[in-house]
C-alpha cells in the first residue's frame, strides 16, 4: 500500500504543535498586557471636563484644603463632588466674566448640576469606603498622587484589583499620621526627618488615639500628651495607678523610616491583616 504521507509530514507536525503553543502564550501574554494598559484602566488620560478646573492652582496656589470642596470624604463612603454653590462662593467675586467659567455661571442660574466627567470611576460592583481609609491614615495622595501638581486632574493609578490587595497585603507602606492625610507633599520619616508618636488614650476613633509630631517632645508644654488613666481597666485595687484624670507624660516612640512607623500604626490603628478580610463583601457588594 502507498504511504500516505511524506516522511516530513512528522517535522510539520511537530513544527505546528509547537507554533500553536507560541501563538496561545503570546495571545495571553498580550491580553493580559492589554488589559492592565491605559487603554483599559484610563490611567495617565486627562478628561475633557465642562471646565478645566485646575486643582494645582486651587490647591498649591491658593492654598484651598480638600475637605472645603470634598466635604464628606471623612465621614461618607464618597468624597462627593461639590456643588456649584461652592464654586459660586469664590466666583461670584472674582472671574466673574471668564468665558471659563461660563457653565458655571449658567449652572447657577438654572439650578442644573454641572455635568462633571469622574475620574475615579471604580465598576459599580466594587465598594470603596473613603471614610475607613482616610480614618484609618492613608492620604489621599496614596491613591490619587499629587494632586497639588496637577494642573488637570488624571487617574494616577490603575485602580485595578491587583492594585488594592498590594496595598492590603502591607499597609504599613502606605499609613502615616492622621494629622498628614491632607499633606500631599508627606514622605514618610527619615534620618533627617524623624517623626514621633504615642498612644494618648483618648478613646473614640482608633486613629485618633495616635499623636504624632515632627518635632522632637521635649517633656513640657503642648508636647507632653495627657493620657486618662482609666481605673476600670486595672481594676479597684491597684494602688500603683494614679487617680482618674492625672496627667502623665505620653512615652514617645521615634521613627527613622516608614516601614517602621508604618507597622506601628498598623497595630495602633487596628489594621485587619488578609487573613482577617475573608469576607468578599467587604470589597465586593
Amino acid at each position: 500500500m502507498a504511504q500516505v504521507f511524506d516522511r516530513s509530514s512528522n517535522a510539520l507536525a511537530r513544527f505546528s504543535l509547537v507554533l500553536t503553543g507560541v501563538i496561545v502564550i503570546a495571545l495571553g501574554v498580550t491580553l493580559d498586557q492589554l488589559q492592565r494598559s491605559p487603554w483599559v484602566t484610563r490611567q495617565g488620560q486627562r478628561p475633557d471636563q465642562p471646565v478645566p478646573f485646575s486643582h494645582k492652582h486651587h490647591v498649591e496656589g491658593l492654598g484651598l484644603q480638600c475637605q472645603y470642596c470634598h466635604t464628606q470624604v471623612e465621614k461618607a463612603a464618597y468624597a462627593g463632588i461639590p456643588p456649584t454653590k461652592t464654586c459660586i462662593n469664590c466666583h461670584a467675586q472674582i472671574w466673574t466674566n471668564a468665558d471659563l467659567l461660563e457653565p458655571v455661571r449658567q449652572s447657577w442660574a438654572t439650578g442644573a448640576s454641572i455635568q462633571w466627567i469622574r475620574v475615579h470611576d471604580l465598576p459599580d460592583y466594587v465598594y470603596f469606603n473613603h471614610e475607613i481609609h482616610v480614618n484609618k491614615g492613608i492620604g489621599c495622595a496614596s491613591c490619587h498622587g499629587r494632586v497639588d501638581e496637577m494642573p488637570l486632574m488624571y487617574q494616577q493609578n490603575t485602580l485595578q484589583m491587583e492594585w488594592c490587595l498590594n496595598c492590603h497585603r502591607n499597609p504599613a507602606v502606605n499609613l502615616r499620621p492622621t494629622s498628614e492625610i491632607y499633606n500631599m507633599a508627606w514622605a514618610g520619616p527619615s534620618n533627617d526627618k524623624p517623626v514621633w508618636c504615642t498612644s494618648t488614650v483618648k478613646g473614640g476613633a482608633t486613629a485618633q488615639d495616635v499623636s504624632c509630631t515632627t518635632t522632637e517632645p521635649s517633656g513640657k508644654g503642648p508636647d507632653v500628651a495627657m493620657m486618662q488613666i482609666s481605673s476600670e481597666a486595672h481594676g479597684p485595687t491597684s494602688s500603683d495607678v494614679p487617680p482618674l484624670g492625672i496627667a502623665m507624660p505620653a512615652s514617645y516612640v521615634k521613627f527613622t523610616n516608614q516601614m517602621d512607623l508604618g507597622k506601628y500604626l498598623t497595630a495602633q490603628y487596628h489594621i485587619r491583616n488578609p487573613e482577617q478580610l475573608s469576607s468578599c463583601e467587604t470589597c465586593h457588594r
